[in-house]
Protein backbone atom coordinates (compact mmCIF):
# COMPACT_ATOMS: atom_id res chain seq x y z
CA UNK A 1 0.00 0.00 0.00
CA UNK A 2 1.08 3.55 -0.56
CA UNK A 3 2.17 5.56 2.50
CA UNK A 4 0.90 2.95 4.92
CA UNK A 5 1.46 5.13 7.99
CA UNK A 6 -0.92 7.80 6.70
CA UNK A 7 -3.50 5.17 5.76
CA UNK A 8 -3.32 3.36 9.10
CA UNK A 9 -3.40 6.70 10.92
CA UNK A 10 -6.59 7.64 9.10
CA UNK A 11 -8.36 4.60 10.56
CA UNK A 12 -6.74 4.43 14.01
CA UNK A 13 -8.05 6.16 17.12
CA UNK A 14 -6.55 4.11 19.95
CA UNK A 15 -9.85 3.74 21.79
CA UNK A 16 -12.04 2.09 19.16
CA UNK A 17 -13.25 -0.80 21.30
CA UNK A 18 -14.17 1.52 24.19
CA UNK A 19 -16.14 3.76 21.83
CA UNK A 20 -17.91 0.78 20.29
CA UNK A 21 -18.87 -0.52 23.71
CA UNK A 22 -20.20 2.92 24.66
CA UNK A 23 -22.28 3.04 21.46
CA UNK A 24 -23.71 -0.39 22.17
CA UNK A 25 -24.70 0.66 25.69
CA UNK A 26 -26.46 3.69 24.20
CA UNK A 27 -28.35 1.25 21.95
CA UNK A 28 -29.42 -0.73 25.01
CA UNK A 29 -27.07 -3.62 24.20
CA UNK A 30 -24.74 -5.42 26.61
CA UNK A 31 -21.25 -5.06 25.05
CA UNK A 32 -20.27 -8.46 26.46
CA UNK A 33 -23.15 -10.15 24.59
CA UNK A 34 -23.93 -7.93 21.60
CA UNK A 35 -25.22 -10.34 18.94
CA UNK A 36 -24.65 -9.98 15.21
CA UNK A 37 -27.70 -7.77 14.60
CA UNK A 38 -26.62 -5.23 17.22
CA UNK A 39 -23.12 -5.07 15.75
CA UNK A 40 -24.23 -4.77 12.13
CA UNK A 41 -24.56 -0.95 12.01
CA UNK A 42 -20.94 -0.71 13.21
CA UNK A 43 -18.94 -3.66 11.87
CA UNK A 44 -19.80 -3.46 8.15
CA UNK A 45 -17.56 -0.48 7.32
CA UNK A 46 -18.33 0.01 3.63
CA UNK A 47 -20.98 1.68 1.50
CA UNK A 48 -24.53 0.45 2.33
CA UNK A 49 -23.17 -1.56 5.25
CA UNK A 50 -24.93 -4.85 5.96
CA UNK A 51 -27.20 -4.40 2.95
CA UNK A 52 -24.18 -4.51 0.62
CA UNK A 53 -22.80 -7.57 2.41
CA UNK A 54 -26.13 -9.37 2.00
CA UNK A 55 -26.27 -8.42 -1.69
CA UNK A 56 -22.76 -9.72 -2.21
CA UNK A 57 -23.50 -13.01 -0.45
CA UNK A 58 -26.61 -13.56 -2.58
CA UNK A 59 -24.44 -13.61 -5.71
CA UNK A 60 -22.00 -16.22 -4.42
CA UNK A 61 -22.04 -19.98 -4.28
CA UNK A 62 -20.31 -20.90 -1.03
CA UNK A 63 -20.33 -24.27 0.72
CA UNK A 64 -19.48 -25.17 4.29
CA UNK A 65 -16.23 -26.73 3.08
CA UNK A 66 -14.96 -23.54 1.44
CA UNK A 67 -12.14 -21.36 2.73
CA UNK A 68 -12.76 -17.71 1.79
CA UNK A 69 -10.41 -14.70 1.91
CA UNK A 70 -11.51 -11.23 3.03
CA UNK A 71 -9.03 -8.62 1.75
CA UNK A 72 -9.26 -5.55 3.99
CA UNK A 73 -11.42 -7.20 6.65
CA UNK A 74 -11.89 -4.15 8.90
CA UNK A 75 -13.93 -4.96 12.01
CA UNK A 76 -14.84 -8.37 10.58
CA UNK A 77 -18.57 -7.95 10.02
CA UNK A 78 -18.66 -9.46 6.50
CA UNK A 79 -16.36 -12.34 7.49
CA UNK A 80 -18.58 -13.26 10.42
CA UNK A 81 -21.71 -12.87 8.29
CA UNK A 82 -20.44 -15.32 5.65
CA UNK A 83 -19.24 -17.78 8.29
CA UNK A 84 -22.66 -17.76 9.95
CA UNK A 85 -24.65 -17.89 6.73
CA UNK A 86 -22.68 -20.59 4.91
CA UNK A 87 -20.76 -22.39 7.65
CA UNK A 88 -17.52 -21.72 5.76
CA UNK A 89 -14.11 -20.63 7.04
CA UNK A 90 -13.05 -17.03 6.41
CA UNK A 91 -9.54 -15.60 6.75
CA UNK A 92 -9.42 -11.81 6.95
CA UNK A 93 -6.37 -9.62 6.45
CA UNK A 94 -6.15 -5.93 7.28
CA UNK A 95 -3.38 -3.35 7.52
CA UNK A 96 -4.79 -1.61 10.61
CA UNK A 97 -3.78 -3.26 13.88
CA UNK A 98 -6.62 -1.70 15.86
CA UNK A 99 -9.20 -3.02 13.41
CA UNK A 100 -7.70 -6.50 13.70
CA UNK A 101 -7.73 -6.43 17.50
CA UNK A 102 -11.37 -5.33 17.66
CA UNK A 103 -12.34 -7.83 14.94
CA UNK A 104 -10.79 -10.70 16.92
CA UNK A 105 -12.54 -9.56 20.08
CA UNK A 106 -15.95 -9.43 18.41
CA UNK A 107 -15.37 -12.76 16.69
CA UNK A 108 -14.66 -14.36 20.06
CA UNK A 109 -17.78 -12.79 21.60
CA UNK A 110 -19.90 -14.32 18.84
CA UNK A 111 -18.25 -17.73 19.22
CA UNK A 112 -16.84 -17.80 15.70
CA UNK A 113 -13.12 -18.24 16.47
CA UNK A 114 -12.97 -21.63 14.78
CA UNK A 115 -14.35 -20.32 11.49
CA UNK A 116 -13.05 -16.73 11.30
CA UNK A 117 -9.40 -15.73 11.66
CA UNK A 118 -8.01 -12.20 11.34
CA UNK A 119 -4.41 -11.38 10.38
CA UNK A 120 -2.69 -8.01 10.44
CA UNK A 121 -0.85 -7.69 7.14
CA UNK A 122 -0.37 -6.04 3.77
CA UNK A 123 -2.69 -7.07 0.94
CA UNK A 124 0.22 -6.71 -1.49
CA UNK A 125 2.26 -9.40 0.30
CA UNK A 126 -0.15 -11.77 2.00
CA UNK A 127 1.17 -14.55 4.27
CA UNK A 128 -0.79 -17.28 2.51
CA UNK A 129 0.23 -20.17 0.29
CA UNK A 130 -0.46 -20.23 -3.43
CA UNK A 131 -3.93 -21.52 -4.37
CA UNK A 132 -5.08 -21.50 -0.74
CA UNK A 133 -8.62 -20.11 -1.13
CA UNK A 134 -11.87 -21.12 -2.82
CA UNK A 135 -12.97 -17.52 -3.18
CA UNK A 136 -12.10 -13.96 -2.13
CA UNK A 137 -13.82 -10.64 -1.71
CA UNK A 138 -12.79 -7.08 -0.96
CA UNK A 139 -15.22 -4.33 -0.01
CA UNK A 140 -14.17 -0.69 -0.48
CA UNK A 141 -10.47 -1.31 0.11
CA UNK A 142 -8.54 -0.65 -3.10
CA UNK A 143 -9.18 3.11 -2.94
CA UNK A 144 -6.15 3.20 -0.59
CA UNK A 145 -3.94 1.16 -2.92
CA UNK A 146 -2.06 2.86 -5.74
CA UNK A 147 -0.71 -0.27 -7.43
CA UNK A 148 -3.95 -2.03 -8.35
CA UNK A 149 -2.23 -4.66 -10.44
CA UNK A 150 0.02 -5.66 -7.55
CA UNK A 151 -3.13 -6.16 -5.46
CA UNK A 152 -4.96 -8.17 -8.10
CA UNK A 153 -1.89 -10.31 -8.88
CA UNK A 154 -1.50 -11.15 -5.19
CA UNK A 155 -5.16 -12.09 -4.87
CA UNK A 156 -4.87 -14.24 -7.99
CA UNK A 157 -1.84 -15.98 -6.50
CA UNK A 158 -3.66 -17.13 -3.37
CA UNK A 159 -6.83 -18.24 -5.19
CA UNK A 160 -7.36 -21.72 -6.56
CA UNK A 161 -7.66 -21.89 -10.36
CA UNK A 162 -11.22 -21.03 -11.31
CA UNK A 163 -12.02 -19.49 -7.91
CA UNK A 164 -14.21 -16.40 -7.70
CA UNK A 165 -13.34 -12.85 -6.66
CA UNK A 166 -16.00 -10.31 -5.69
CA UNK A 167 -14.99 -6.65 -5.52
CA UNK A 168 -16.95 -3.65 -4.27
CA UNK A 169 -15.15 -0.48 -5.30
CA UNK A 170 -15.60 3.25 -5.32
CA UNK A 171 -14.53 4.04 -8.87
CA UNK A 172 -13.44 7.42 -10.19
CA UNK A 173 -16.42 9.01 -11.88
CA UNK A 174 -16.62 11.60 -14.66
CA UNK A 175 -17.43 14.46 -12.27
CA UNK A 176 -13.87 15.04 -11.09
CA UNK A 177 -12.05 14.21 -7.86
CA UNK A 178 -13.95 14.01 -4.56
CA UNK A 179 -13.49 16.60 -1.85
CA UNK A 180 -11.61 15.40 1.23
CA UNK A 181 -11.78 14.05 3.84
CA UNK A 182 -13.78 10.98 2.83
CA UNK A 183 -14.38 7.81 4.82
CA UNK A 184 -11.40 6.20 3.05
CA UNK A 185 -8.87 9.04 2.99
CA UNK A 186 -8.06 12.19 4.91
CA UNK A 187 -6.46 13.82 1.86
CA UNK A 188 -6.05 13.09 -1.83
CA UNK A 189 -2.53 11.82 -1.09
CA UNK A 190 -3.98 8.57 0.29
CA UNK A 191 -6.78 8.14 -2.27
CA UNK A 192 -6.28 6.21 -5.49
CA UNK A 193 -9.56 5.88 -7.36
CA UNK A 194 -9.53 4.05 -10.69
CA UNK A 195 -12.20 4.36 -13.36
CA UNK A 196 -14.48 1.47 -14.20
CA UNK A 197 -12.55 0.90 -17.44
CA UNK A 198 -9.21 0.94 -15.62
CA UNK A 199 -10.51 -1.50 -13.04
CA UNK A 200 -11.65 -3.90 -15.73
CA UNK A 201 -8.36 -3.65 -17.62
CA UNK A 202 -6.28 -4.15 -14.47
CA UNK A 203 -8.21 -7.24 -13.43
CA UNK A 204 -8.00 -8.81 -16.88
CA UNK A 205 -4.27 -8.08 -17.06
CA UNK A 206 -3.82 -9.98 -13.79
CA UNK A 207 -5.57 -13.16 -14.88
CA UNK A 208 -9.22 -12.52 -14.03
CA UNK A 209 -12.22 -13.01 -16.29
CA UNK A 210 -15.02 -10.59 -15.40
CA UNK A 211 -18.38 -12.34 -15.20
CA UNK A 212 -20.48 -9.34 -14.17
CA UNK A 213 -20.04 -5.64 -13.47
CA UNK A 214 -22.74 -3.37 -12.15
CA UNK A 215 -22.94 0.20 -10.95
CA UNK A 216 -24.78 0.55 -7.64
CA UNK A 217 -25.30 4.32 -7.47
CA UNK A 218 -29.09 4.05 -7.33
CA UNK A 219 -28.93 1.52 -4.50
CA UNK A 220 -26.52 3.76 -2.58
CA UNK A 221 -28.71 6.83 -3.00
CA UNK A 222 -31.81 4.90 -1.92
CA UNK A 223 -29.96 3.57 1.13
CA UNK A 224 -28.94 7.09 2.09
CA UNK A 225 -32.50 8.35 1.70
CA UNK A 226 -33.88 5.58 3.94
CA UNK A 227 -31.29 6.36 6.57
CA UNK A 228 -32.12 10.08 6.52
CA UNK A 229 -35.82 9.32 6.98
CA UNK A 230 -35.00 7.21 10.03
CA UNK A 231 -33.01 10.06 11.58
CA UNK A 232 -35.71 12.62 10.77
CA UNK A 233 -38.20 10.36 12.55
CA UNK A 234 -36.03 10.37 15.68
CA UNK A 235 -34.18 7.10 15.05
CA UNK A 236 -30.56 6.23 14.40
CA UNK A 237 -28.95 5.98 10.95
CA UNK A 238 -28.66 2.57 9.32
CA UNK A 239 -24.89 2.89 8.98
CA UNK A 240 -22.90 4.10 12.00
CA UNK A 241 -19.42 2.76 11.24
CA UNK A 242 -18.06 6.00 9.77
CA UNK A 243 -19.10 7.94 12.86
CA UNK A 244 -17.69 5.25 15.16
CA UNK A 245 -14.32 5.05 13.43
CA UNK A 246 -13.73 8.66 12.44
CA UNK A 247 -15.28 10.58 15.32
CA UNK A 248 -15.18 14.35 14.74
CA UNK A 249 -14.02 13.83 11.15
CA UNK A 250 -17.05 11.71 10.29
CA UNK A 251 -19.53 14.48 9.50
CA UNK A 252 -17.33 16.11 6.85
CA UNK A 253 -16.21 12.72 5.51
CA UNK A 254 -19.76 11.48 5.12
CA UNK A 255 -20.93 14.74 3.54
CA UNK A 256 -18.08 14.74 1.02
CA UNK A 257 -18.75 11.10 0.17
CA UNK A 258 -22.46 11.74 -0.35
CA UNK A 259 -21.72 14.75 -2.56
CA UNK A 260 -19.20 12.73 -4.60
CA UNK A 261 -21.87 10.09 -5.15
CA UNK A 262 -24.54 12.58 -6.23
CA UNK A 263 -22.17 14.51 -8.52
CA UNK A 264 -20.64 11.46 -10.20
CA UNK A 265 -17.21 11.99 -8.70
CA UNK A 266 -17.18 8.57 -7.04
CA UNK A 267 -19.17 5.72 -8.60
CA UNK A 268 -19.81 2.53 -6.58
CA UNK A 269 -19.32 -0.61 -8.66
CA UNK A 270 -19.42 -4.34 -7.97
CA UNK A 271 -17.50 -6.91 -10.03
CA UNK A 272 -17.71 -10.70 -9.93
CA UNK A 273 -14.61 -12.24 -11.46
CA UNK A 274 -13.08 -15.67 -11.98
CA UNK A 275 -9.39 -16.54 -11.61
CA UNK A 276 -8.32 -17.89 -14.99
CA UNK A 277 -5.85 -20.79 -14.63
CA UNK A 278 -2.35 -19.80 -15.72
Amino acid sequence: MSDTRAIVGHYTSGDLLARLEARLREDGVDPARPGADALAPYDHFHGRGLEATEDMAAQLRITAGDHILDVGSGLGGPARYLARRFGCRVSGIDLTDEFCAVARHLTALLGLDERVSITEGDALAMPYDDAAFDGAYSMNVSMNIADKRALYREIHRVLKPGAWLMLSEAAQGPGGAPDYPTPWARTAASSFLATEAETRANLEACGFAIESLRETTEAALAYGARSRRLVEAGGKPLHRAVSLIHGALAEDAAANSARALKEGRAVPIELLCRAVPA
